[in-house]
């Protein structure tokens, strides 16, 4: 390597750290070198103005949830059950697989009914499958004119998650972790939950919640529905806390040496995670025992909240995890994914999350934690009007559609109680306010304090950003 482009890269910002850190290392002694390690990795760039919010709890229902089902009201469409979906409204648009053979598009309303609740404009009509949603109108923002780029699972799932359908991109929640940095030394930055739901599963990658090109201290930890909450958390019979100490010294001291010889900043980032797991063992026991909650806070949650791994099981553990600050709080409920017995499977997969939801909302607000959380609830894409394969009254299915769907948001300086966007007659199109995922997700960065243009991490030769090249702050969204 020629001198000038060594001595350029010595005084990078990595390059010195990572030189500082193991050679102060030697000199500060046990322990020292892990504490300076997870301080130097844990350093954020910190928001660029005053943010609304300062957490996300971020509600995935993985599989596409259907709007039409749920929040996207066309009671015009029961005039209309089984005809053709007009070639004017399909326009010759991209179709799946599953789909694309077929030589009717019969229309399919839906078979549920639908209640209109006050909010701060004429209302908002919520499926009868989300009672408990529905009388919290007043506190939520609807986006009917979401849109995406994919229309399958998995590069939907992944453009979702990060800003991309091409994997090794940093995920959301591994961006806000980045930015924002901890706001509690003790549990990690970014937490995720998984809930199995009732109808056909996706698969859910490690991926979907990974740190990408970011540090893997970034990556988000996922807590196990059965059993210890995190694997090795209790340590072996025989092993003091006071030998787990020791070990986690002489082991900071051959990370000193190898940080000295290879200037890798992982190095800083596997000693930093040592660290929090060390932290862990003490904080996590007391994140999950749920015995202290008042019966009146369960009850919010619903029947299935002391049972691990339910869906208000989660929710509970999210207000939980946000009252301690952890920064980005992920839950995944699977089973969304309904192209056929739509009706049977969608009403458990409501019945399962409605109320705890609902729960969470409320209990958020009451412990004034729902102002500076921000909580959005999306799926990947939405649902076509049209029923794929056999269609009855009281049974149909429905194809991916990432034309138009409906996601909605709360708390951390968004405005409650609106509408925003409209879609056609059939549900089909938007005709007003298209929002991309690309301009979502620089809206909540802009929530949690950040110009999404630069918050940005540099990798093979440019600063790259979750949105891309794209991505517009929605101001009509904001408070």
């Amino acid at each position: 390597m020629h001198p000038c482009t060594q001595h350029a890269l010595d005084l990078t910002r990595r390059q010195f750290f990572a030189r500082g850190a193991g050679s102060l290392g030697a000199v500060l002694g046990k322990g020292a070198l892990a504490s300076l390690l997870g301080g130097v990795q844990g350093q954020a760039p910190g928001p660029h103005f005053a943010p609304k919010a300062k957490r996300v709890i971020y509600l995935h229902m993985e599989g596409a949830p259907s709007q039409l089902d749920l929040f996207d009201h066309k009671p015009g469409l029961q005039a209309r059950f089984d005809e053709d979906l007009p070639e004017s409204v399909r326009q010759g648009q991209r179709l799946t697989g599953m789909t694309s053979n077929q030589k009717r598009f019969p229309i399919a309303p839906s078979k549920f009914a639908f209640s209109h609740y006050p909010n701060r404009h004429d209302g908002i009509w919520v499926s009868e499958l989300m009672p408990h949603l529905g009388r919290l109108a007043h506190e939520l923002c609807f986006v009917h004119s979401m849109h995406t780029e994919a229309i399958n699972h998995e590069p939907a799932l992944t453009f979702f998650q990060t800003g991309s359908q091409q994997p090794g991109r940093p995920s959301f929640g591994a961006w806000a972790s980045y930015g924002l940095g901890s706001g509690n030394r003790n549990l990690p930055t970014f937490v995720v939950l998984i809930t199995q739901g009732f109808g056909n599963m996706q698969a859910l990658s490690a991926r979907f919640w990974g740190s990408g090109f970011l540090p893997s201290e970034h990556q988000g930890c996922k807590l196990r529905a059965a059993g210890d909450p995190v694997l090795y958390l209790q340590d072996p019979p025989g092993v003091t806390r006071a030998d787990r100490r020791r070990l986690l010294d002489l082991s900071a001291e051959l990370n000193a040496a190898e940080a000295r010889a290879a200037l890798d900043p992982e190095i800083a980032a596997r000693v930093a995670q040592q660290e929090m797991a060390f932290r862990m063992q003490m904080a996590v026991p007391d994140l999950v025992d749920i015995a202290g909650e008042d019966p009146a806070t369960l009850a919010l949650y619903g029947d299935d909240v002391g049972k691990p791994g339910t869906f208000a099981s989660s929710c509970l553990l999210a207000r939980r995890l946000a009252e301690r600050d952890v920064r980005f709080i992920q839950l995944y409920m699977r089973g969304w994914d309904q192209h056929n017995n739509l009706p049977g499977e969608l009403t458990r997969q409501c019945q399962a999350v409605d109320q705890p939801i609902a729960g969470l909302l409320q209990d958020l607000r009451r412990r004034g934690l729902l102002d500076d959380t921000l909580v959005l609830w999306a799926g990947e894409f939405g649902r076509t009007v049209y029923s794929q394969g056999r269609l009855t009254h009281d049974n149909y299915g429905r194809d991916h559609h990432p034309r138009c769907f409906t996601v909605w948001l709360a708390g951390g300086g968004i405005q409650p109680g609106i509408s925003y966007g409209r879609t056609c007659d059939y549900g089909y199109n938007i005709v007003e306010n298209p929002v991309s995922v690309h301009d979502l997700h620089a809206t909540m960065l802009h929530l949690l304090g950040f110009d999404h243009t630069r918050l940005t991490w540099f990798h093979q030769g440019r600063d790259f950003r979750l949105t891309d090249v794209a991505g517009r702050v929605v101001r009509d969204l904001l408070a």
